[in-house]
C-alpha cells in the first residue's frame, strides 16, 4: 500500500543526486547545497510511521468483549466433552490437555465487569476439573 500526499512515503524516498567521479575517491563540489527540506520531510514521515505504530498497538473494546467470549465458549465447549468422558468413563489426556490450553485465556480483562466475572467463573471450573484429574 502506498500512500502520497503531504505526509505520505514518497517524502522519505527524496531523490539523491549523487556524482560518481573517476578513480574511486569521494568528493563534494561546492555548489552542491544540502537540502534542508528533504530532513525536514523524512523526519515528518517517521513520526507518521510511529502514529501507525501506535494504532496498531489500539486494542478496541468491543475486539477484546468478543475475544474473551469466544475464548468462554471454547472453554465451556472443553468442559462439555469432559463431562461427557466422565460420563462415558473414557476421560482422555488429549482432553485434559485442550482443557489446560482454553484455561489460558480466561484471565484477560475485557473491560466489561459482568463478563470478566463469568469468565472467572470458568476458570475456576476449569481450574477445578484440572485438579480432580491431578492434571498440571
Amino acid at each position: 500500500m502506498r500512500i502520497y500526499g503531504p505526509n505520505g512515503a514518497a517524502l522519505a524516498s527524496a531523490p539523491a543526486s549523487a556524482r560518481r567521479s573517476g578513480g574511486g575517491t569521494f568528493s563534494v563540489s561546492e555548489q552542491d547545497s544540502p537540502h534542508n527540506s528533504t530532513a525536514a520531510g523524512s523526519l515528518r514521515s517517521i513520526s507518521t510511521v510511529d502514529a501507525l505504530m501506535a494504532l496498531q498497538g489500539f486494542e478496541d473494546p468491543a475486539e477484546r468483549k468478543k475475544r474473551g467470549v469466544a475464548k468462554g465458549r471454547n472453554a465451556l465447549d472443553v468442559l462439555d466433552k469432559l463431562k461427557l468422558g466422565l460420563l462415558d468413563g473414557s476421560v482422555d489426556g488429549p482432553t485434559l490437555a485442550r482443557l489446560k490450553v482454553a484455561a489460558d485465556g480466561l484471565t484477560e480483562a475485557t473491560g466489561d465487569p459482568e463478563l470478566d466475572g463469568v469468565l472467572g467463573e470458568i476458570d475456576l471450573r476449569v481450574a477445578v476439573e484440572l485438579a480432580k484429574a491431578g492434571f498440571r
